[in-house]
């Protein structure tokens, strides 16, 4: 993932966006009606709203729209990068001329108001239609995060997978052979990798705290296999045994690399986390949670040590599922209100099942691409640190975050939990799962 492409806003812009995203629900309609009565073969101009905004991004998105357009003369694409979903929420809000056709949204946590809503049309028809099986086409935890109570209001375009990458050289100084596979061997590496330096550090094996760039908690929670929410649909923080295990886990983690507020102080002196003063490309961490654009980006900064890539670990008893991860990735839909959507769907067809195109974009902008078959295709440029989230992607027990009417609303309830958990504010962790579910379920109820 290019440094631009999505950065990562603090929890209030998001819980920002999330707000500004319910106010659709009152302003949009579901469904594609008379919305989808356009002759997809007569001249059309669409309007194509993303939020990339990188030179590199931008053309690819570009190269990939000329190509659509040569495929379909009668079909021209304005496309305006650099949009953010607070900017695609007020115009869908308008409406009218100005608004978009087509929006692609690295926003992952909103499908689930996105469908609730109504803001985006359901795609299931579109795709009935034109006899694509998405279910044949799309990885399965791909089509979880992209749908909502059976509504697929949007469709993957390339996806993330979470892994981690680590500095091969430091793995040679400590006599560390191969990456951990299991959460006690990874905790006995991250030590081993550890130099303290007064009260700081020379070296730390990996910044473990929720703060720490892509360490969330829902990507470490991935490892466990949890499950959110139970059959009546009420959240399951509490009632599944992974998040509790998870916490303590990570919480003793911080203990053993030297206590939150040490850590924390640390942390501090990082640079940005998509520039090359990463601390990762410092030499400042050995190991980091990242996705599968961290390694291209070291290489980038002209980090000194070769990298490696490996899959999380797994907890000790689930050994066997080593090589799942969190997978997350961009979406995109066809908002409800325009009436141009048979053509905005070519559109959208084009750029999500073309196994030519989707391959095209991910070498381009480095993602894992989010069909089936582009991640069989011999085109696809694969290094051998890319390889691992390829295979991260494919693994059966990788999953995500399910969609919900509240957004991404409960998991920064939960990781605002997870905050209390690790810096020792939480001294009965069950009972506070228990009170974050029934917040989360006050909170989903209100939304829908």
């Amino acid at each position: 993932m290019p440094k631009n492409r999505r950065p990562r806003a603090a929890a209030a812009a998001a819980f920002a966006a999330l707000s500004a995203l319910s106010l659709l629900a009152t302003a949009c309609t579901g469904g594609t009606g008379s919305a989808a009565a356009d002759d997809p073969g007569k001249e059309v101009t669409l309007t194509f709203w993303h939020g990339w905004s990188a030179p590199g991004e931008t053309k690819a998105i570009e190269d990939s729209i000329a190509r659509f357009e040569r495929a379909h003369p009668n079909i021209k694409v304005k496309a305006t990068g650099n949009m953010t979903d607070d900017k695609i929420n007020q115009a869908l809000r308008a409406g009218g001329d100005k608004a978009p056709d087509v929006v692609s949204s690295f926003t992952t946590d909103s499908v689930g108001k996105f469908c609730n809503s109504g803001a985006f049309a359901d795609l299931n028809p579109f795709l009935h239609k034109s006899g694509v099986d998405k279910a044949k086409v799309f990885p399965p935890t791909l089509l979880e995060y992209t749908q909502f109570k059976g509504n697929q209001c949007t469709l993957p375009l390339l996806s993330d997978a979470y892994g981690l990458v680590y500095n091969k050289d430091a793995f040679k100084a400590a006599g560390i052979t191969e990456p951990p596979k299991t959460w006690s061997r990874f905790v006995e590496v991250a030590q081993k990798l550890t130099r303290a330096g007064g009260d700081s550090y020379e070296q730390l094996g990996i910044m473990p705290t929720f703060h720490g760039y892509e360490t969330k908690p829902v990507r470490l929670a991935a490892q466990w296999s949890p499950t959110y929410f139970g059959p009546d649909g009420r959240s399951n923080l509490a009632g599944d045994p992974a998040f509790a295990r998870m916490l303590t886990a990570q919480k003793d983690l911080v203990a053993a690399l030297g206590g939150y507020e040490r850590l924390e102080k640390y942390r501090s002196t990082f640079g940005d986390e998509w520039s090359a003063e990463h601390p990762f490309h410092r030499g400042k961490v050995a190991m980091q949670i990242d996705g599968e654009w961290r390694a291209a980006m070291a290489k980038e900064a002209g980090v000194p040590f070769e990298i490696g890539t490996a899959p999380l670990p797994v907890p000790d008893e689930q050994a066997a599922d080593y090589g799942k991860g969190y997978l997350s990735g961009t979406v995109v839909g066809i908002a409800s209100g325009s009436r141009k959507q048979n053509a905005a769907w070519e559109l959208v067809k084009y750029l999500t099942t073309d196994t030519e195109a989707v391959v095209a974009f991910a070498n381009a902008i480095h993602n894992v691409p989010s069909t089936l078959a582009a991640l069989e295709s011999p085109a696809l440029e694969v290094t051998p640190e890319f390889r691992t989230f390829i295979d991260i992607a494919r693994h059966p027990k990788s999953n995500t975050t399910p969609a919900q009417a509240d957004g991404g609303t409960y998991q920064l309830t939960f990781e605002e939990f997870a905050y209390g958990v690790e810096k020792g504010a939480v001294a009965d962790i069950p009972a506070g799962l228990a009170r974050t579910d029934r917040q989360i379920d006050t909170d989903i109820a209100k939304a829908r």
